[in-house]
């Protein structure tokens, strides 16, 4: 499914677990001490470096582009790391993030009461993603090297759903589809 930026409720009540999508569009790269100026500022009732309404944030850190590319490889890091900060950022208006691995419940709690989605990235891709990326932007933070917030656009950047507002958790119904007893 081909999904562009920035998000709409319609788009996101239309996606469920272990859907797979190409986005297009804005997305924002953070990471965990990006995620903790982020929510400082909104404690301080401050302006956010960028508008984070209706907007996707991978966590990556970058490598460095190689002469004639825009960005180096850029796989997604794992996602419990922002896991303090993301309902907070929900609440005001993120409506995607993008990551590895699984969120605990105060996020998945927060994905379903804002209506917002975690997009799983494949790890190991990270040349693979970068190609998807078109332009890259710095926007904030740049004291924070690879995690400084960026913008990117990308063509058909390629993720899979992993939560949903419906409460489906790709990673939890994986984990029940391969168990095997012993």
């Amino acid at each position: 499914m081909k999904i562009t930026t920035p998000l709409t409720n319609k788009v996101i009540e239309s996606l469920h677990a272990g859907d797979k999508v190409l986005i297009t569009g804005t997305i924002y790269t953070a990471r965990d001490a990006a995620h903790l100026r982020l929510v400082n500022l909104i404690k301080e009732n401050k302006p956010l470096p960028f508008d984070i309404k209706n907007q996707i944030i991978y966590y990556v850190g970058p490598t460095p582009a190689k002469p004639g590319h825009v960005i180096g490889s850029c796989g997604p890091t794992t996602s419990y790391r922002m896991d303090p900060y993301t309902p907070i950022l929900i609440k005001h208006g993120l409506k995607g993030m993008i990551g590895k691995g699984d969120r605990n419940d105060e996020v998945k709690k927060a994905i379903k009461e804002h209506k917002a989605v975690y997009f799983g990235a494949i790890g190991g891709a990270a040349a693979l993603i970068a190609k998807s990326i078109k332009k890259v932007e710095l926007i904030a933070y740049e004291d924070l090297g690879a995690e400084a917030i960026r913008k990117l656009e990308v063509i058909d950047f390629p993720a899979v759903v992993v939560n949903d507002i419906y409460g489906n958790d790709l990673m939890i119904d994986n984990i029940k589809k391969f168990k095997v007893e012993v």
